[in-house]
């Protein structure tokens, strides 16, 4: 893989609040994404067809274990010309195994993205994510960062979620 994050995803309980609190950290604001990402069925990892307002469409397999703590995702960002075709392809051999649409407002202190997500189906949530060169040497710092921040933004353990929005997706429409 070509890229890594240290990560982590949580639940919000006040949107407005988070919001405020992310612009008075934040070094840029990046704006609003539309998001529409795809899910295919995968035997390992996770493989997504991301649609993006802003940033046009990448394919993205990642590997990434489910957990609370702060962890390491690693990914490569494909870039898709046309994603209506890879979509029926990729639907057509694999499968598709869920489709999330989510409002994404991004933040950037330093190297460290802030999205502000509300999902559709689940609500509010806030991601962030470190982004680094996978360098093992400083990813202890890449965590340091997140931990700070999540401090920052008053991110308490039990607002933390262990799995992605695909997961969450699939538990709401089974429940």
């Amino acid at each position: 893989m070509s890229r890594s994050n240290i990560e982590i995803k949580a639940r919000v309980a006040d949107a407005t609040a988070l919001r405020a609190r992310a612009m008075e950290l934040a070094t840029e604001a990046v704006g609003v994404d539309r998001q529409v990402d795809t899910y295919f069925v995968t035997s390992r990892g996770r493989l997504k067809l991301r649609e993006s307002s802003l940033s046009g469409a990448h394919l993205i397999p990642y590997l990434r274990p489910d957990g609370t703590a702060p962890r390491r995702s690693d990914y490569a960002l494909v870039p898709i010309e046309d994603p209506g075709s890879v979509k029926a392809l990729l639907t057509e051999l694999l499968g598709v195994h869920r489709v999330v649409r989510k409002e994404r407002e991004i933040f950037r202190v330093g190297n460290v993205r802030i999205h502000l997500d509300r999902v559709e189906t689940l609500g509010n949530f806030l991601e962030l994510e470190a982004v680094f060169d996978g360098d093992a040497a400083v990813e202890e710092g890449e965590h340091r960062k997140v931990r700070e921040l999540m401090a920052a933004l008053g991110v308490q353990p039990t607002d933390l979620i262990a799995t992605s929005y695909e997961a969450l997706v699939g538990e709401a429409l089974e429940g």
